[in-house]
């Protein structure tokens, strides 16, 4: 089952329960590829620290050698509109506490990403414990446009230095990712201007350009959604200094973040580029 059919199934449960679901809360999934039988909402992820930009997106996640087993693993290759093992599907992103009720994230995970003060937990930990609401989402391998069931993930519990590979979709926070953005602390524009605003207010109109927007915007990290270190959470992370041309392709894993969270969740100093990912969107243009 999806995080998506999880979250619904959840909202209808909440619904049965309480006699108010949290589908409205929730958005459809955003296609994404490389190819063009992908869709033309596709996702192009790619990192600062080889030298990618957003007019310039020269290396891209690729799953390796087209494989879709779990376990396969997740490198970046060269930037193309023909090889499908870059065609993956992101869901819109939900907030993490969602993902607590639906049973896929841990009460520490949502504690410190996912905790708003009286619904869940009567205190957070963050923002003077007023909480942390960040946002999360899948990456789902779908080459030609065809989901695999097999998302962007860990296999286990994520520790400094564990492989970033294909795993079952839908299953637990392994296949995760937290949006590390203080945009996503608050419903004000914050530090980072109008561009907050939008983001929320897009959410509640149902718009999902929002988070293409961002995408497009901003350099973030991303937490895996089985974190268990608070201060240096375990990020998506390119192996510094390696490149995408040379053999072994070098993969993908999750690392320590190169600065602390403060209290708000945010990174309180300069991040490694090989830390820090964008976005494209549509089909790609080498």
């Amino acid at each position: 089952m999806s995080v998506k059919s999880k979250l619904l199934a959840s909202a209808a449960a909440l619904t049965l329960v309480g006699g108010v679901g949290m589908a409205g809360a929730l958005t459809s999934g955003v296609a994404s590829a490389e190819t063009p039988s992908c869709g033309p909402a596709c996702i192009d992820l790619f990192n600062f620290g080889v030298g990618s930009t957003w007019t310039n997106p020269s290396y891209l996640l690729d799953s390796y050698k087209q494989e879709q087993a779990p376990g396969s693993p997740i490198i970046l290759f060269a930037t193309s509109n023909t090889d499908p093992a870059e065609d993956f599907v992101a869901q819109s992103p939900e907030p993490v506490q969602n993902y607590l009720e639906a049973g896929l994230v841990g009460e520490q995970v949502a504690l410190h990403y996912g905790c708003v003060a009286g619904q869940d937990f009567s205190q957070c930990s963050g923002n003077g414990g007023d909480g942390v609401n960040d946002y999360a989402f899948e990456i789902e391998y779908s080459p030609f446009g065809a989901p695999t069931g097999q998302c962007v993930g860990v296999a286990a519990t994520a520790t400094a230095g564990e492989h970033v590979t294909l795993q079952p979709c839908g299953v637990s926070g392994k296949t995760l990712w937290i949006w590390d953005t203080p945009c996503f602390s608050s419903t004000d524009a914050g530090v980072l201007g109008d561009y907050c605003a939008t983001f929320h207010h897009g959410r509640a109109a149902g718009a999902l350009n929002a988070w293409q927007t961002f995408w497009e915007t901003f350099q973030v990290p991303l937490i895996n959604g089985s974190d268990t270190n608070f201060s240096q959470p375990f990020v998506l992370t390119y192996p510094s200094g390696a490149s995408p041309i040379q053999t072994p392709r070098p993969q993908l894993t999750v690392q320590n973040l190169t600065t602390f969270a403060n209290s708000d969740g945010f990174p309180n100093g300069a991040v490694s580029d090989y830390q820090l990912w964008g976005a494209d969107f549509g089909e790609v243009q080498p």
